[in-house]
């Protein structure tokens, strides 16, 4: 009977724990994108408590090139825009789930594709891991072997990025 009671216990606390977990690192939320500001950030309206609100999310995984550098952020804001068609998408979100600007860090879905591996792959950002959040690590890791063994998009060898987008940021404040 002892410990019979015991392994109950101690089941509820491991279930307990295991549904916050859960929560956190599972969850996905419909969200309305209201605008593509770049090809990893996005405005979202109706995210958490105040569905009135626009917040701004950044793309997990993911770095893609500054507006400024051009051809490849204007194509890669472009990419984006059309993947994401003014119909809602679904965020899910790691274990950090704000970044030090305060933007929400987030894995977008639409339908099932998941578009950080999408824009990674057709050579429209860089994939870029940041602990802790390493959920996709090795899909967004192959996805970037993919587009540069393909010659896709920043790693076209006809006219390929030479700058990584935190390189041109440092050069070109």
């Amino acid at each position: 009977m002892g410990k019979t009671i015991i392994f109950l216990c101690c089941l509820l606390l491991l279930l307990g724990c295991q549904g916050e977990k859960t929560q956190l690192q599972e969850a996905t939320v419909p969200i309305q994108v209201v605008r593509v500001v770049s090809g990893q950030t996005l405005q979202v309206m109706g995210l958490r408590e105040q569905p009135s609100l626009i917040s701004e999310v950044r793309l997990t995984g993911i770095s893609a090139p500054s507006t400024r550098q051009r051809p490849w952020g204007e194509a890669s804001r472009g990419r984006l825009m059309e993947l994401i068609d003014s119909t809602p998408v679904r965020l899910e979100f790691d274990v950090e789930v704000k970044d030090k600007f305060g933007r929400t860090l987030a894995y977008v879905w639409k339908d099932k594709t998941l578009i950080n591996e999408l824009l990674v792959k057709e050579g429209h950002a860089l994939f870029e891991s940041r602990s802790p959040n390493h959920k996709y690590d090795s899909r967004l890791e192959r996805a970037q072997h993919w587009s540069r063994l393909m010659g896709e998009g920043i790693w076209n060898p006809k006219d390929p990025m030479r700058l990584s987008p935190a390189e041109f940021s440092r050069v070109y404040r």
